[in-house]
């Protein structure tokens, strides 16, 4: 799906706060990925990556978002709600999205490895309703926005794994 225009104005302050969350991730020797949820101007849910420290594969930032808000708000779906992540998300992530009913993904850098939302796939690329004669394949997609705060969020990528390779070679 093509991005949605945005105003980096209001989306900004909510990727700020989204890269705080990765920052406790890399305080926890964790990949800096961090995620908020956002509802009428409010966060409802944060997360940060956290699958070393929990044993736990699911733990990815934007997965403990969803579960937060869940929590916070007492339903398993979330319509209405953007959610703001560091990173592209990749597949599982994407999947756990699309089932929350989330109505908007902003995100800041690419993943070249596994994101989901046109680096590697698109799952969000499935229009709804006919598309090449057919009906479309999955039954819910949001709005995405790529690339707030992007440079910032994937220096702090960068700058976790130099400091990781640094720490092996010595």
């Amino acid at each position: 799906m093509p991005d949605s225009p945005h105003d980096s104005l209001a989306d900004t302050p909510y990727m700020r706060a989204a890269l705080e969350q990765a920052r406790l991730a890399w305080d926890a020797g964790e990949v800096p990925v961090g995620a908020v949820l956002v509802v009428n101007g409010e966060i409802v849910g944060r997360g940060y990556n956290q699958p070393i420290s929990a044993r736990d594969p699911s733990a990815h930032a934007e997965v403990m978002a969803l579960r937060d808000a869940g929590q916070y708000l007492a339903n398993y779906r979330l319509p209405g709600s953007t959610l703001y992540v560091t990173l592209e998300p990749c597949v599982m992530c994407s999947g756990a999205i699309m089932h929350a009913r989330v109505s908007r993904l902003v995100y800041g850098a690419r993943d070249p490895k596994t994101g989901a939302q046109g680096s590697v796939l698109d799952l969000f690329g499935e229009l709804p309703g006919q598309r090449f004669g057919q009906v479309a394949r999955l039954n819910h997609h949001c709005v995405v926005t790529s690339g707030v705060l992007a440079d910032e969020c994937g220096a702090m990528l960068s700058a976790f794994f130099a400091e990781r390779r640094a720490r092996l070679r010595s």
